[in-house]
């Protein structure tokens, strides 16, 4: 199989990490999403944000997607690399491609696995609401294929970053197949654990069905409460282990936030670390984003008011300029709070507008609709996620709701403060780590709809208030979300792995 134009299209500074002997490391992403391709929530964007951070810096970075059919509508110019080539998942014998997106000339090389059986489909992960019943072997496959294409595709050392679930079995094959640790020793194994509320529980029935090596189902590895759990597996066999916050790696660590894996995530003491994701804000800035309907700064806000317009023309508003906006974008799901929504009082007495913007679970999107049914004047949603969308809800907005029952990081928290959009969000995880209470938002503890219109009733009483609204949002929009820092520690992570993979260097 030729090599795809990964070394061409890299920077030309030296890398920053790089082997005992002094070669380039190249840093392998596994992932199931990856934006501009394939994105259903903050996945997607992380792992671009990062994988492009790190090819700036000089680091060869490759990144490993499966071909889904949303792709081939967003990819026009797929180049296939090399022949077909044979993949084994347990019983079963796969026939598999790789392809390239052939418009993309910089930045981290980018490779499609292709198994139209698996993965031609409507949906990513579900289809009309419900999981695929063959996830496990969708994404068992594409790990074992990500593993074949590797050395194919990725010249001298590398390390592999795995991210969620989805990728994690990759670690289990590459330690326990015989082959694999022969062609991967030395190779660092990095996993991010960007939601751990989604874990792959599945029947042990797909031990054999996936070539999960039956030893590895054992209560230290890759057996949970009598199930199969890939993430699980993944932490048992990686080096280190990120996830996107450091308050959310504390909280992985206690009975109450760590979804069943606490003792996992605790035992493995400072081989589990959080590093906040970052944003490109170079796209998030309001002073040139070309998807807004006027650009404005931190020194001159005047045009957010053209904002607030349009966003209250998207969505059918009545175009007010005194009254406060609250716009939400993201999932709608219970840990996104709209429990706490729906049932708080604001929606349902304030003179304010609210706007909401994401695709998710029925009954929520009937709750909404039920109030925007009462409350026309008041209250609008929109059920189809579009960038555009979220751009003129992120610049239009005054206050941005993230009521979240637990977020591990967010990132539209920290869009919104770029756009001089104060928080009302949960002071949980990445949300308590990037928002600054009674500064650039206002945070509270308890998750009930009475705590959540207390901290509406304190910005209400800040943004009626000029001389303590502008001052807030000059502080907001100077806040740095940038990935420097986060790469930075990143690297260490790294450099600590490999040495940890290589211990007689």
């Amino acid at each position: 199989m030729p090599r795809p134009a990964a070394r061409r299209r890299s920077t030309s500074r030296a890398s920053p990490l790089r082997s005992a002997s002094g070669d380039a490391v190249t840093v392998v992403h596994l992932t199931a999403e990856y934006t501009p391709y394939a994105r259903t929530g903050g996945l997607a964007e992380a792992v671009q944000g990062l994988a492009t951070f790190q090819a700036k810096q000089g680091i060869p970075v490759v990144v490993i997607v499966p071909l889904y059919r949303v792709i081939r509508s967003a990819a026009k110019n797929l180049v296939q690399i090399g022949t077909e080539i044979t993949v084994y998942v347990g019983p079963r014998r796969e026939q598999v491609r790789f392809f390239r997106d052939a418009d993309i000339q910089s930045g981290p090389t980018v490779i499609f696995v292709d198994h139209p059986g698996y993965f031609d489909r409507e949906g990513i992960y579900v289809e009309r609401g419900a999981d695929y019943p063959d996830n496990p072997r969708r994404f068992a496959l594409f790990t074992r294929a990500a593993l074949e294409a590797i050395p194919l595709i990725a010249k001298g050392p590398v390390l592999v970053h795995a991210h969620d679930w989805h990728s994690a079995l990759a670690f289990v094959y590459m330690r326990s197949y015989s082959d694999l640790r022969g062609r991967f020793h030395g190779t660092p194994a990095v996993l991010s654990v960007h939601n751990a509320g989604y874990q792959g529980h599945f029947s042990p029935a797909v031990v054999g069905d996936l070539g999960i090596p039956p030893e590895t189902f054992n209560y230290h590895q890759m057996e949970w409460y009598g199930k199969v759990n890939f993430l699980k597996g993944g932490l048992a066999f990686c080096d280190f282990a990120v996830t996107v916050s450091p308050s959310h790696a504390e909280e992985l660590r206690t009975p109450a936030g760590g979804f069943g894996l606490h003792a996992m995530f605790a035992s493995m003491g400072d081989r589990f670390q959080g590093i906040t994701n970052g944003i490109d804000q170079s796209i998030w800035n309001p002073a040139t984003d070309t998807q807004v309907s006027a650009n404005f700064t931190r020194q001159d806000t005047s045009n957010k008011s053209a904002c607030k317009a349009a966003l209250q023309r998207t969505f059918g508003l009545p175009q007010r300029k005194r009254v406060p906006i609250f716009g939400m974008c993201g999932r709608l799901v219970k840990q996104k709070g709209f429990d706490i929504i729906l049932a708080s009082g604001a929606l349902s007495a304030l003179d304010a507008q609210f706007v909401f913007l994401g695709e998710g679970d029925e009954r929520y999107k009937a709750g909404l609709r039920s109030i925007a049914a009462r409350r026309p004047q008041h209250v609008s949603s929109e059920f189809i996620f579009t960038d555009k969308v979220e751009h003129r809800l992120i610049a239009g907005c005054d206050l941005l709701l993230m009521p979240s029952e637990y977020e591990p990081c967010g990132l539209t928290q920290m869009r919104a403060q770029r756009y001089g959009g104060l928080i009302i969000g949960r002071r949980v995880g990445g949300i308590s780590d990037t928002v600054h209470d009674d500064a650039t938002g206002f945070l509270f503890d308890a998750f009930t709809p009475r705590g959540f219109d207390q901290a509406v009733g304190r910005a209400l009483h800040r943004y009626y208030d000029p001389g303590a609204w502008q001052p807030r949002m000059y502080e907001a929009m100077g806040r740095d979300f940038g990935w420097d820092s986060s790469a930075s520690r990143y690297l260490q992570v790294y450099r600590r792995a490999l040495a940890a993979a290589n211990p007689e260097s």
